[in-house]
């Protein structure tokens, strides 16, 4: 029994252990992909990187869809504005790690954890704790130090650009939680569906000089754009998709939260990009704060569950209370007031 025990501890560790490494490889390509995608944008329109990124994303998803089922209409519905907002968040993220770093385009989307909780909760009307609010006016100071670390002076396009794309893209996924709250769908559908619109959008405006500009790419470039399609885009989906679901919330937001911090290494160690003392400065203080906003925002969000459960737990004791009777008079009334209501 010990043995048989002491074995499903050691094959549990294991699953852990090889969740979280595939959780932490999908927070190191996404940290590569800002100097990946700077790469490609020096060589050829911004347009039509994306053009030819998303069109090897969709050939390798659809596939993948096509032998499961057709898609429901919520989520072909859903699919054509997320693919819209999706589309807009690239095309902002494109252009600006094209001007700016590639270790300051990852830590500045990476104020997208504290806009997200933000904006989420102003749509349901709800406030978050003071501190949280601390730590996003830190991330915002550590923006300012790190795009001012040659001297303090107004940001560039690229770091601006990057900005929009974190306010963008917090967009995008409160309209995820939104779209899909009362609804059935599936995940890889959805994605898949986002994917295609995107092709489409961003394939019909590079169309005048796609045919041009791909025939010019050179082998080191489509191996750059296949890495940022199959590598960066489907395989961390389906990898991500996989893992979350085999640990907590919390383990997979932090193990995927170290997303710049591969970014500032990756750019530094393979861009040869360089930090000076202030922006170094600025860098430590982005991650710190979303570090703690993600913890407050967790932290709140698992309070107001607990909130929840109680209270309900809690009517359910006063309802049992009630004399028969009494239970009565209230169905009784309910269907008055709905009769009423119909009528």
């Amino acid at each position: 029994m010990v043995c048989g025990g002491h074995g499903v501890e050691v094959t549990r560790t294991r699953s852990t252990l090889t969740t979280d490494l595939l959780l932490l490889a999908v927070a190191v390509v996404w940290g590569s992909s800002y100097l990946a995608a700077k790469d490609v944008a020096a060589v050829t329109p911004v347009v039509v990187a994306l053009a030819l990124r998303y069109a090897i994303s969709a050939i390798a998803l659809v596939p993948l869809v096509a032998v499961r089922r057709r898609p429901s209409l919520p989520e072909l519905r859903s699919g054509l504005v997320l693919g819209c907002t999706q589309a807009a968040v690239l095309t902002l993220e494109t252009f600006g790690v094209a001007h700016t770093s590639a270790t300051n385009a990852g830590l500045i989307i990476s104020l997208t954890v504290v806009f997200t909780p933000v904006l989420s909760n102003a749509w349901s009307r709800t406030w978050l704790p003071a501190p949280f609010f601390v730590a996003a006016a830190l991330a915002v100071v550590g923006v300012g130090l790190l795009v001012s670390g040659h001297g303090f002076r107004t940001p560039n396009w690229g770091d601006a650009l990057m900005l929009a794309a974190a306010g963008v893209r917090a967009v995008h996924v409160t309209l995820i939680g939104e779209l899909t709250r009362s609804h059935q769908i599936d995940t890889l559908t959805l994605t898949t569906i986002q994917t295609v619109v995107g092709a489409l959008i961003l394939g019909a405006v590079a169309l005048p000089q796609l045919t041009r500009h791909a025939e010019a790419l050179s082998p080191a470039s489509w191996a750059r754009l296949a890495y940022l399609a199959l590598i960066c885009s489907v395989f961390a989906f389906l990898v991500q998709t996989w893992a979350v679901r085999r640990t907590s919330p919390s383990r997979a937001s932090l193990l995927m939260g170290t997303e710049p911090l591969w970014a500032v290494t990756i750019g530094i160690c393979i861009g040869g990009e360089r930090l000076t003392a202030l922006a170094a400065a600025g860098a430590a203080l982005i991650i710190i704060a979303t570090f703690a906003g993600q913890r407050i925002e967790r932290r709140h969000s698992k309070g107001g569950a607990k909130v929840s459960r109680e209270t309900a737990a809690t009517l359910a004791q006063a309802d049992e209370a009630l004399p028969a009777t009494m239970k009565n008079s209230q169905a009784d009334g309910s269907s008055s007031l709905i009769s009423a209501q119909k009528n």
